[in-house]
């Protein structure tokens, strides 16, 4: 019989730790390799961590509500491998042995010169069966990784990599471009801020006292660091949105019967958004105590409301590279599984900046508070009919319009007044230029 660790496995950008919030399997039980033994929590989203190996659970090392490192070990399962192989027969003949041990010695140098590739240097979860398979079968790590896998949060499972493998000649998995980059100083998790000692609160006996959850804990000690770490200044700019009104409602069924996606205003403001990002780089910014990091991505946060009365915000990655359609399905992808509780923690990594939809809960305007290290999120406000003066080359009258406000909270250490403004002019004036006409 074996012992393996099983360990907190890597689960994205800047996740470090996590907490354990669930044990599915207890000391004793039996595992199944690929089976989930218990469930964790980021700061962001909850997931499950799956055995990597069949054996028998023996010893857990940690508890629900405890804090674990990535890399860490938190249990131990005893397998029926690690079994010593058969003595070869004192019967053999020399020449035989040697000839044997010449043969292991070749393979053990193939064997090493195709393990030269470091799967721990990705940020997805290969099980030790799936990484022996592309060991031996000279699978890189760009293929591996963009292999569509079955398993649990997309995992590669075995089937997954000898379906690749049957395939690979006639259908090879694209890979993912890469470009040499200067090593740039990683950004530091930012850590909830240290509580300043809160005032004395009256308690009756008719008043109701509840302790917060973990991810309202998490957001109120972000919110206060936030606060604590940027200069909050506010830029609001009322923009006239008649046409894009009339578009969608004009479209919206066609696109719904073709796509089979409904299609809301979010996507169309993303656009915007993501057009004035290149247009003001500096807006696409974060900072890192006296350095300002330029990112090279456009990754945009959605924030999101969820049904337990949260805030997450999962991250459209390249949305300047998307066009409406692809928008829309990232929009709805996303809040979907926000909403159901399904997404992966590199869902919400990596955000460049970030919206927030306060019109959705009937607000006109808002002053959101910057997600770290960004340096601006733009609250779009709700939509309105109002009366407004309409200029034309015979006068101006009075005419009813579809009017909304865009409010954009910028970090004033990095970003003053010219730069936040006109960033938010520039969205209002894309907006304001949408063609009535356009094709989808």
């Amino acid at each position: 019989m074996a012992k393996f660790e099983l360990t907190l496995p890597k689960m994205g950008e800047s996740v470090a730790e996590a907490t354990i919030t669930n044990w599915l399997k207890n000391v004793g039980d039996r595992i199944e390799a690929d089976e989930a033994v218990l469930e964790i929590a980021t700061d962001k989203v909850d997931s499950e961590v799956p055995s990597e190996v069949s054996g028998v659970l023996t010893e857990i090392l940690f508890q629900v509500d405890d804090v674990v490192q990535v890399g860490q070990t938190i249990a131990y399962i005893e397998t029926e491998g690690g079994a010593a192989t058969e003595a070869p027969k004192a019967t053999e003949a020399a020449p035989a042995a040697a000839e044997a041990i010449a043969k292991t010695v070749e393979v053990a140098q193939e064997t090493a010169a195709t393990a030269q590739v470091d799967f721990s240097e990705s940020d997805k979860f290969f099980s030790p069966l799936v990484k022996n398979i592309a060991k031996e079968e000279g699978i890189s790590l760009a293929e591996l990784e963009a292999i569509n896998g079955t398993g649990k949060d997309g995992r590669v499972t075995k089937n997954d990599i000898l379906d690749y493998i049957k395939n690979r000649g006639s259908q090879p998995a694209e890979q993912p471009v890469q470009t040499a980059a200067p090593a740039a100083k990683a950004a530091p998790v930012a850590q909830p801020a240290q509580a300043a000692k809160a005032a004395p609160v009256s308690v009756n006996g008719q008043d109701e006292i509840v302790e917060m959850d973990r991810m309202r804990k998490l957001i109120s000690g972000y919110m206060v660091q936030s606060v604590q770490t940027s200069a909050h200044v506010q830029s609001f700019i009322e923009v006239d949105v008649t046409n894009i009104v009339k578009w969608r409602d004009k479209v919206k069924g066609a696109f719904e019967k073709r796509e089979g996606e409904k299609l809301t205003f979010t996507p169309i403001f993303m656009e915007a958004v993501a057009k004035a990002l290149k247009d003001f780089p500096l807006m696409n910014i974060s900072v890192d105590g006296e350095y300002i990091i330029k990112k090279k991505n456009i990754n945009l946060g959605m924030a999101a409301a969820l049904p337990n009365g949260n805030l997450i915000v999962p991250v459209i990655k390249n949305a300047d590279q998307l066009n409406l359609v692809g928008m829309a399905k990232a929009v709805n992808d996303l809040g979907n599984r926000a909403k159901a509780g399904k997404l992966k923690p590199d869902d919400t990594q990596g955000g460049t900046y970030t919206v927030t939809n306060v019109g959705t809960f009937g607000s006109v305007f808002g002053t959101p508070i910057i997600n770290q290290p960004q340096v601006g999120i733009l609250a779009l406000g709700a939509i309105r009919k109002v009366p407004a003066v309409i200029e034309t080359p015979d006068g101006d009258f009075i005419g009813i319009r579809q009017k909304m406000f865009l409010s954009h909270s910028y970090d004033h250490r990095v970003v003053d007044g010219a730069l936040g403004g006109s960033f938010v002019k520039r969205v209002a004036e894309y907006l304001e230029a949408f063609d009535p006409n356009r094709d989808i």
